[in-house]
């Protein structure tokens, strides 16, 4: 039961993915160009109402013990910014800024069988065996 409700949470998360646009490399390369002519600012609705579902969500969720399929819920403990943590969100926005993709819908478009996307993936999971194997990384 519970694969089946991980498939179906991504099957959702893949669709909302592709019809908002976030899987069109050229749309989110747009949104990210605040200062230029070309900037469009559709992904803007995307992001707010992801922030307004998952606020409603985890206002409804944070009393629960456990999740739908029955895992113990746990609230996060917030932690103090490290470098570490600094860094890596400077490395993927870099990324995200020059290709205009992130994994989710890198995954997404595995669907199409686009050798470019490919190309993304085995980098991404090169960078995280990589990042497992480097000690200063833990």
């Amino acid at each position: 039961m519970k694969n089946i409700i991980y498939l179906l949470s991504g099957i959702i998360f893949g669709l909302g993915l592709a019809l908002s646009g976030m899987i069109d490399p050229l749309k989110v390369k747009g949104f990210l160009a605040v200062t230029t002519p070309a900037w469009n600012p559709a992904l803007i609705f995307v992001l707010g109402s992801a922030v307004v579902v998952y606020f409603i969500a985890f206002q409804l969720l944070r009393f629960r013990k456990k999740s739908l399929n029955g895992e113990p819920l746990q609230n996060p403990s917030t932690r103090p910014l490290s470098i570490k943590l600094l860094l890596g969100a400077a490395i993927f926005g870099i990324g995200w800024g020059l290709v205009g993709i992130c994994p989710g819908p890198a995954i997404v478009h595995m669907a199409f069988l686009d050798k470019n996307f490919a190309l993304f993936l085995v980098a991404m999971f090169a960078g995280i065996e990589l990042n497992a194997r480097l000690p200063f990384t833990r």
